[in-house]
């Protein structure tokens, strides 16, 4: 199985991405949460085009993160919707107009928005462990920068804690666009996402589904068979 990092053009900018499994299989597409990169799906991917319906899985790194570009401070480079725009185009440059969509806290965010923006790109749509956009009470206060390399750009960190003490209202006004089968996966009191935020999106998508499983925030790295047991059984639908 070939899994090494490709690149590709889109938006503008060069996005790395792993690709696992039959390319006739239909598309998976998984977005890593913050501070992470496309690899962190890994053993996620494996299971799902080992099993009795094989997928193509795509995990890209999302822009300031892993191998993809680091475009640096500026208006909107680390905007919610630029890092939507980046996955829509990843998707055009790779031939794929329709794929299941799997997104983990800020993929989960990026998701919903390319969900609420093409609705007809995506299938099904899984969030794991993603709030609702409301805004943060009291404000998260900016982070302090760790010492030595970091594994994605610092310039991200800042910009998507402004977005998160201030979410756009548009992306609470658009949930209605989510049209798609749809499954909130919640990590439960163990969680550092608020989950009463995780009910509330759940009720702004129609007919949406919350399970809920005990792991924090890490939902599918924790446990694993639980979490692939409702995605599964999301895709077969």
């Amino acid at each position: 199985m070939d899994t090494a990092p490709r690149t590709v053009k889109a938006n503008g900018i060069t996005l790395a991405y792993r690709t696992w499994g039959p390319e006739d299989a239909p598309p998976v597409l998984l977005l890593h949460s913050r501070g992470t990169d496309g690899a962190d799906w890994t053993p996620i991917a494996e299971r799902l085009v080992s099993g009795v319906r094989p997928r193509r899985v795509y995990a890209p790194d999302l822009r300031g993160h892993g191998s993809s570009d680091w475009p640096g401070a500026g208006p909107d480079t680390y905007a919610y919707a630029t890092m939507r725009d980046d996955i829509r185009a990843f998707l055009t440059a790779l031939g794929i107009d329709h794929a299941d969509v799997v997104g983990h806290s800020l993929g989960g965010a990026v998701a919903y928005l390319l969900a609420q923006q093409t609705p007809d790109l995506v299938r099904r749509l899984v969030l794991e462990d993603v709030p609702a956009p409301i805004p943060l009470d009291p404000p998260r206060p900016p982070a302090e920068r760790p010492d030595g390399e970091l594994p994605f750009d610092w310039a991200m960190i800042r910009a998507t804690d402004e977005q998160r003490n201030a979410p756009d209202p548009v992306w609470w006004d658009q949930m209605g666009r989510i049209t798609m089968p749809t499954l909130l996966i919640g990590g439960g009191s163990r969680s550092l996402i608020p989950q009463d935020q995780i009910a509330v999106l759940a009720e702004l998508i129609p007919g949406a589904r919350l399970v809920t499983i005990d792991a924090g925030h890490l939902v599918h790295e924790t446990r694993p068979e639980e979490f692939l047991a409702v995605v599964e059984a999301l895709l077969a639908e």
